[in-house]
C-alpha cells in the first residue's frame, strides 16, 4: 500500500468509528427486550396504579417473551420515591413507571415548600394511558353520614376534627379531598399514608373517617357492606355506581377530579424501543385477562396511545398544578 492509500485509510477511520455507536444502538434497540423488565409502581399494593400494573405486566410478559416484574417502590409521599427512581433509570426500556396524575403535581409541591425537586416531568415520555376513573368519596359503613351534606354539616361544627386518609401530601387522593374541602368551606384533618391501599385499610380499621379513591378499589368493599360512598368527582355518574351523585350535581361546580393510571418511560428512550413498547401495551390492553380484571374491578380500560396520552397529561397536569397553587401549603 503506497502513502496515498495509507492516508485515505487513515482519513476513513474516524468516520467509520463514529458510525459504530449508531449501528450498535440500532442493533440493541432491535433486540429489545433481552432480559427482565421492571415496572415500578410508586405506591404499595392495593391502589389504582397497582391495579393497572399487575394484569398489564402479565399480558406484556406473554407478548414480549420476557419477564415483566412489578416493583412496588413506595415512599416520599404521593409516589415521589418511585417516580424519581424511574426518572433516574437508564433509558433502555428495562425500567418503566406505572403511576398516577400526582406525577406532575409533586415537583410543584416541592417548589411550593422550597424543597429540592426530585425529578421533573421533562424526564418522562408518556407511553400509554391505561385507566382513567373519577374519584369517589368513601366513608365507613357505620359512619353517621348518609349524604354528603351530612358530612359537610358535621365538619362545619367540628373544624379540623374529621380525619381523612390520603396516599401522601399532594398525591391524587389529597388533592381531590382538598378541592372538595375548599369548595365546601370546611376544614378536615389530613392523615397521609404511603399509598391508597394503606389509606383504605385505615378507613376499614377506623383510623380515618373518609377517603377519596378510584371505583375499582372501592367496589368490593361497598358491595360487602364495609364502606359507603357519598359523591363522585366526575362530570358524569360512574356506571358501576349509577345511584351515586356527582359533586357538580350537589352544587359544587368547581369540584372535578380523575385518577388515571399511565405507563411512562424515560424521555431519552430510543425510538425503536418506544415503538415496540407502545405496540406491546396496545396489544396488552386488549387481552381478555386484562379487560376482565379491569371490568370486574369497576375500572374499564381507558386506553390512549402515546400522542393522545401526552396531550391528555399536559392538559390534566395544568389543571392540577393550578389546583395546587390555589390550595397552597397544607400539611
Amino acid at each position: 500500500m503506497d502513502r496515498r492509500d495509507l492516508l485515505k485509510a487513515a482519513a476513513a477511520l474516524p468516520l467509520a468509528a463514529s458510525g459504530l455507536p449508531l449501528i450498535s444502538s440500532r442493533a440493541h434497540a432491535q433486540a429489545w427486550p433481552q432480559r427482565t423488565i421492571t415496572m415500578i409502581v410508586p405506591f404499595p399494593a392495593g391502589g389504582q396504579a397497582d391495579l393497572a400494573a399487575r394484569p398489564m405486566a402479565l399480558a406484556m410478559e406473554r407478548i414480549l417473551g420476557k419477564p415483566v416484574v412489578v416493583d412496588n417502590r413506595a415512599g416520599g409521599g404521593g409516589g415521589s420515591v418511585g417516580n424519581a427512581a424511574a426518572a433516574r433509570a437508564e433509558p433502555d426500556g428495562y425500567t418503566l413507571l406505572m403511576t398516577l396524575s400526582s406525577l406532575a403535581v409533586l415537583p410543584e409541591a416541592d417548589r411550593l415548600f422550597d424543597r429540592p425537586v426530585s425529578y421533573e416531568m421533562s424526564q418522562f415520555a408518556p407511553v400509554a394511558r391505561v385507566l382513567a376513573d373519577p374519584t369517589l368519596l368513601a366513608v365507613p359503613a357505620n359512619a353517621p353520614w348518609k349524604t354528603l351534606q351530612d358530612l359537610v354539616d358535621d365538619a362545619k361544627k367540628r373544624p379540623g376534627e374529621i380525619p381523612y386518609g390520603s396516599s401522601g401530601p399532594y398525591g391524587t387522593l389529597h388533592i381531590a379531598m382538598e378541592m372538595f374541602a375548599a369548595s365546601a368551606g370546611i376544614k378536615l384533618l389530613h392523615v397521609p399514608f404511603r399509598g391508597a391501599g394503606p389509606a383504605l385499610t385505615a378507613l376499614l380499621g377506623g383510623t380515618v373517617q373518609a377517603v377519596a379513591s378510584a371505583p375499582g378499589t372501592l367496589r368490593q368493599q361497598v358491595a360487602d357492606g364495609k364502606m359507603r360512598v357519598l359523591a363522585c368527582w366526575g362530570a358524569q355518574r360512574v356506571p358501576a355506581f349509577p345511584d351515586l351523585p356527582t359533586f357538580q350535581e350537589l352544587g359544587y361546580k368547581d369540584v372535578e377530579f380523575y385518577i388515571w393510571a399511565g405507563l411512562f418511560a424515560q424521555r431519552a428512550l430510543p425510538e425503536p424501543i418506544m415503538t415496540q413498547l407502545r405496540k406491546a401495551v396496545a396489544d396488552a390492553v386488549k387481552a381478555p385477562e386484562v379487560t376482565k380484571t379491569f371490568d370486574t374491578a369497576g375500572s374499564p380500560v381507558a386506553y390512549q396511545d402515546a400522542p393522545e396520552f401526552a396531550k391528555f397529561v399536559e392538559a390534566d397536569s395544568a389543571r392540577l398544578i393550578a389546583a395546587v397553587k390555589k390550595i397552597g401549603k397544607v400539611e
